[in-house]
């Protein structure tokens, strides 16, 4: 169907793809350890919505571009880079603060999962690197006579997608759960915080010195 083959392989293969830890599953574990699933969930929501990004501009050609033009591939990856190292500075800069306001209002929630969704999307869809894994990866699913390749790949794009959500909400479930069964210390919290940040620099700058092969 749609010139898909392996269908089975591609699901099962995408599935440990997703486990390979990186800046989205940091990204994710971060918001769930400090405000609850909901906001794991969250981002985890603007995470897959930029690999929609990826998967539109793959399907078009557009991320062809991104492989084949140097001065391209370099502008969009030092701009995903600036943004992860701008992540973990804001981490490592900021306190850690107490659950002072364990009811705050239905605007400030809003405002707050507006910003850990946009964190979320950004974080993925500035990264040349995913637009690459998808060029890569899902063409071999779709048969060389595929009467709409582009269409097959949205179809693989989007059950990839789908895949990587379910995951990405039980690593934010998860997540939450053992922050509030574990009951870590300020002090701690304040460790794992400046921790999380120099992941995202550090994800930062291997992101900017990254080549296209």
């Amino acid at each position: 169907m749609f010139g898909i083959h392996d269908l089975a392989l591609f699901i099962i293969s995408g599935f440990l793809l997703n486990l390979t830890p990186g800046p989205d599953s940091i990204l994710i574990m971060s918001r769930s350890a400090a405000n609850g699933w909901r906001a794991g969930s969250v981002a985890a929501f603007g995470v897959c919505t930029g690999c929609y990004v990826h998967v539109f501009a793959a399907a078009l050609g557009l991320s062809a571009i991104l492989a084949s033009s140097a001065t391209a591939f370099t502008i969009v990856k030092l701009i995903g880079a600036a943004y992860l190292v701008y992540m973990g500075l804001s981490a490592l800069l900021s306190r850690s603060k107490a659950k002072a306001e364990q009811s705050p209002n239905k605007q400030k929630i809003q405002l707050s999962h507006k910003s850990t969704f946009i964190q979320g999307f950004l974080s993925n869809a500035l990264n040349p690197k995913v637009a690459l894994f998808f060029l890569a990866f899902v063409p071999q699913f779709i048969d060389h006579d595929a009467p709409n390749k582009a269409l097959a790949f949205l179809v693989l794009g989007s059950i990839f997608i789908f895949n990587s959500l379910i995951y990405c909400n039980l690593l934010a479930v998860v997540t939450a759960f053992a922050s509030n069964r574990l009951k870590v210390s300020q002090t701690i919290s304040n460790l794992l915080n400046k921790t999380i940040g120099a992941l995202f620099v550090s994800f930062g700058l291997k992101l900017a010195f990254m080549t296209r092969s």
